[in-house]
C-alpha cells in the first residue's frame, strides 16, 4: 500500500537514475544530430537513458532496443516497467528511515546485500539519490562504494516520474536486455539508427573512470567498438557515437573525421567543482 497518491504529471518521462556520463545537459546538440527517420533504434550503453527517453517523446514510429551490460541497471528498468507500485512503496520506506538518521541509514543500506529483485532495485535507486554526486561506482569485488552525499532534501521516491517511465516502458515496441554491445547490435540492418555512448576513453591518467560494472571498459574495448562502428557503416546502419576528445579516439576514427563534431560538456561527477566545466567531447557519425 502506497503512503500517498502519485499522478503522472508529464507524458514525457525523464531518467530515473543519475548515471556517470549522463546526457541530459547535451540533449539539444545530440538529438539535433540524430537522423530524422529510422525504423529501429538501438542503444547498447543505456545508462540513465536520457537520449532514449527524449527521442521516444518525439513520438517517432520505431522499434526500440535498449540494453546495458550492468545487470543491476537493467533490472531496475524491468522492475520499473513491471512492478512500479511495489518499488515506490519500498522507496517510501527508505525515504522515511533516511530522514530519521541520514548517515546511519545510508551506510546500513550501502552495506546490505538484498536477494529479492525489488529490494535490489530500491537499494540502487535509494543510493543513487543520496550518494555523493549520484555517482554509480563499484570496486573490484563489484560492491558499491560511494560515500554519502550532502543533500538537504533528496527526492528519494519521485513517484510521478517512475509512473511515467513505467507507462512508456510497457510498450510492446520496446525491448530491454542485459548484454554486451556487440550482441546488442548484431542484428541491425540498413535503415536502423544506433546511438553509442560507451564509458569514455580517459584523456589523462587521472581521468580514468570506467567502473560502471565490475569489468572495466578499456582501450581494447574501444578498438572493438570502432570495429563494430565500421561494420555497421558498411551495413548501411546510421551510427552516432559519443566519446572523449582523446588522441586515441581521434586516431581510431580518423577515417570518419568528416563526421566528427566537438562539443562542450560539463562533468558533474568530478569531486572538484572547478574541474567540472570546460571539457570537450566528440560526436562521431557516419551519415
Amino acid at each position: 500500500m502506497l503512503k500517498q497518491e502519485y499522478k503522472v504529471l508529464s507524458s514525457i518521462p525523464k531518467p530515473f537514475v543519475k548515471w556517470a556520463g549522463g546526457k541530459r545537459q547535451l540533449l539539444p546538440v545530440i538529438t539535433s544530430h540524430a537522423p530524422k527517420k529510422f525504423e529501429r533504434y538501438f542503444e547498447p550503453f543505456l545508462g540513465g537513458g536520457a537520449v532514449f527517453f527524449h527521442l521516444l517523446s518525439q513520438e517517432k514510429k520505431a522499434k526500440w532496443f535498449i540494453s546495458d551490460l550492468n545487470s543491476d541497471l537493467i533490472l531496475s528498468y524491468v522492475i520499473v516497467r513491471d512492478k512500479v507500485k511495489d518499488l515506490i512503496s519500498e522507496l517510501e520506506y527508505h525515504s522515511a528511515n533516511y530522514f530519521k538518521n541520514p548517515s546511519t541509514y545510508y551506510y546500513k543500506v550501502r552495506e546490505s546485500n538484498p536477494k529479492r529483485d525489488i529490494e535490489k532495485v530500491s537499494r540502487l535507486l535509494f543510493l543513487n539519490k543520496t550518494c555523493f554526486n549520484g555517482l554509480y561506482r563499484v570496486n573490484s569485488k563489484g560492491r558499491f562504494n560511494v560515500p554519502l552525499g550532502k543533500y538537504i532534501n533528496p527526492n528519494i521516491v519521485n513517484g510521478e516520474n517512475l509512473l511515467a517511465v513505467s507507462e512508456v516502458l510497457q510498450s510492446k515496441e520496446i525491448s530491454i536486455k542485459c548484454q554486451d554491445f556487440e550482441d546488442a547490435i548484431k542484428n541491425t540492418s540498413a535503415g536502423d539508427f544506433v546511438y553509442l555512448d560507451p564509458p569514455y576513453q580517459p584523456v589523462s591518467a587521472t581521468a580514468n573512470f570506467t567502473s560502471y560494472t565490475d569489468s572495466d571498459f578499456n582501450y581494447n574495448d574501444q578498438k572493438r567498438l570502432y570495429a563494430k562502428f565500421k561494420a555497421l557503416d558498411k551495413r548501411g546502419v546510421k551510427v552516432l557515437l559519443s566519446n572523449s576528445k582523446s588522441k586515441e579516439i581521434l586516431r581510431l576514427f580518423k577515417e570518419f573525421s568528416d563526421g566528427i563534431t566537438e562539443i562542450n560538456a560539463n562533468r558533474f561527477i568530478n569531486s572538484v567543482s572547478q574541474r567540472r566545466t570546460g571539457h570537450l567531447e566528440l560526436l562521431i557519425k557516419n551519415y
